[in-house]
């Protein structure tokens, strides 16, 4: 029922931004054909929907570029919207003509959404102390999460992330799912730049990766020595590492990227038996089931997903979409923290989030 009232709730905005921006624009240069105007941004607007998903698994040249103009106009027609909304409010305190009022709403967005690409392609380094109990010395955990390899990112972009994770000199290096975002640079020779980090890696899957195709994923990862984790546990120097594949926190709980019944959070963690005297890290591609992370004994939750929403003002809506959007958190007995990923899905942007690697230093708990 949510599926849908989502599905209602969002073409309605749609529709309701097309009329808008039709209006506006018309209304701005004086356009007389406006039945041009009526046809260009449904057009525009449908191609964010037909020409994203259909494409996002397309590897023939036209499909990769017919991904990429649809992806990039998400982020440019959603600040489109909010460029001229901003300049019509503007222009109630100021006797500009309409010209100058749409040059000044294009201008806007084309310089946000410039901004919203080069941001995106700049890797922040987010750094956290963090306790864990029964811990008998400090490591440092680099956790990756949300590269989104595919039609945007590719070899040269995994290795940026390689080079810049090998410049902390981690101890271990966790992936949080969701290494690639369609089959287009789906290959053992993109992966490679994973063979020059100087730690032990841990990986488990997105739901990304399951649109990718996964088996090919962690098949391509094994051959490479990464740690892939299937829903079991691992041990390093006395700390458990728990990796879980992407599911649902139980059987009640709404998952819009998960339509199957069976494995949840709660069913496996019960089965896994956590050693709750030792350290426990967990990682899963999602932030949810964390009462069931703490129930069963688990120091640390890592994981991605949320982007942080990503874009502006979308991580608002993430805000209350996800108990957890990003950041440091603490439930009961368990710490979690959420990446805002490293790369992007969609709109090859950020505004108002970044695109980070988190150090993690854990340190043994003092109290």
């Amino acid at each position: 029922m949510k599926r849908y009232l989502f599905l209602i709730l969002f073409i309605g905005i749609l529709v309701g931004a097309n009329i808008y921006l039709s209006a506006r624009f018309n209304h701005f240069f004086s356009i007389e054909n406006r039945t041009l105007l009526r046809v260009i941004f449904p057009l525009l607007s449908a191609s964010m929907i037909f020409g994203v998903m259909p494409f996002t698994n397309s590897i023939n040249q036209l499909g990769h570029l017919i991904y990429i103009f649809s992806a990039t106009m998400m982020g440019f027609l959603l600040y489109l919207l909010l460029s001229v909304f901003t300049v019509d409010l503007i222009s109630i305190f100021t006797n500009f003509s309409p010209r100058i009022t749409g040059i000044a709403a294009l201008s806007l967005v084309l310089m946000v959404s410039l901004y919203g690409i080069i941001n995106s392609w700049i890797i922040q380094v987010t750094k956290k102390n963090i306790e864990i109990r029964n811990l008998s010395k400090e490591i440092r955990a680099v956790h990756l999460s949300d590269i989104h390899l595919g039609h945007f990112r590719g070899k040269k972009f995994l290795q940026r992330i390689v080079d810049k994770t090998n410049n902390h000199n981690p101890d271990l290096v966790f992936i949080t799912g969701d290494l690639f975002d369609g089959r287009i640079n789906l290959s053992k020779e993109t992966l490679q730049p994973l063979t020059q980090l100087k730690a032990p890696v841990y990986f488990t899957e997105g739901n990304h990766d399951k649109y990718s195709g996964v088996q090919t994923i962690k098949a391509y990862l094994r051959e490479l020595g990464i740690n892939v984790l299937e829903n079991e546990i691992t041990n390093w120097n006395g700390i458990q590492v728990i990796g879980l594949n992407h599911m649902r926190a139980d059987n009640t709980a709404f998952n819009i990227h998960i339509s199957e019944n069976g494995t949840t959070i709660k069913s496996v963690l019960e089965n896994l038996r956590v050693n709750k005297s030792k350290p426990a890290i967990m990682l899963h591609h999602s932030p949810e089931g964390i009462r069931y992370a703490s129930e069963n004994g688990v120091d640390l939750y890592l994981a991605g997903h949320t982007h942080a929403g990503q874009l502006f003002p979308v991580k608002y809506i993430a805000d209350l979409i996800f108990d957890f959007n990003k950041g440091w958190h603490r439930y009961n007995g368990t710490q979690l923290f959420v990446s805002q990923g490293v790369g992007t899905f969609g709109p090859p942007m950020r505004v108002g989030t970044k695109s980070e690697i988190v150090l993690l230093t854990l340190k043994p708990q003092t109290i």
